[in-house]
């Protein structure tokens, strides 16, 4: 019994108080869970749960929905522009004109120029910009226009130096310029 009783002795006061002790003590604890679930659980086919695969692809989308794809074979529809007000050709003409300006053109009058051309936020963008940096002089050929939807619009115009594309949108009174691209050749 004094062996028992040493041996129980050392256990608990050397033993355990040691982290190799306490390391030794949570794998037996971890090793009976898993031990003790195994023999409490329901004996199934292996090829059940994860490890089987399905027998069909799995789908996120109708397969009889439609093309998804990015690229679209159907024509691009027409700008809508409602009688009386600038198509989408004449605000790009115009605003080619007024961006380019002259030689003799303020500031004030450069942005006075292009305001009823622009969007408010293409106006505000250009707040601080001068008629001076403008690195073209001449439009040199006809424009590009490539339709995106009937309310958004892209035109390329050949000038000089290189290209000046913009990006029109319908508004009320008709098309504005939102956005001002600068290409060189």
């Amino acid at each position: 019994m004094t062996v028992m009783r040493r041996a129980l002795e050392f256990l608990v006061t050397r033993a355990l108080r040691s982290r190799l002790g306490v390391a030794l003590v949570i794998a037996v604890l971890v090793l009976g869970v898993l031990g003790a679930a195994r023999l409490v659980a329901d004996p199934a086919d292996p090829a059940d749960g994860l490890s089987n695969r399905p027998n069909r692809p799995i789908t996120t989308v109708d397969p009889t929905a439609g093309d998804d794809g990015a690229i679209s074979t159907e024509a691009p529809p027409s700008p809508v522009t409602r009688p009386g007000d600038r198509t989408p050709e004449q605000t790009a003409d115009r605003f080619a004109a007024a961006w380019l300006g002259g030689p003799d053109i303020t500031a004030e009058q450069w942005h006075a120029d292009l305001r009823p051309l622009s969007t408010p936020a293409l106006t505000e963008k250009l707040a601080g910009a001068d008629p001076g940096g403008v690195p073209a002089e001449e439009v040199t050929g006809p424009q590009a226009v490539r339709s995106r939807t009937e309310t958004f619009v892209e035109v390329s115009l050949p000038l000089d130096t290189g290209r000046l594309r913009l990006e029109l949108v319908a508004a009320e009174g008709g098309w504005l310029v939102d956005v001002v691209d600068w290409e060189r050749p």
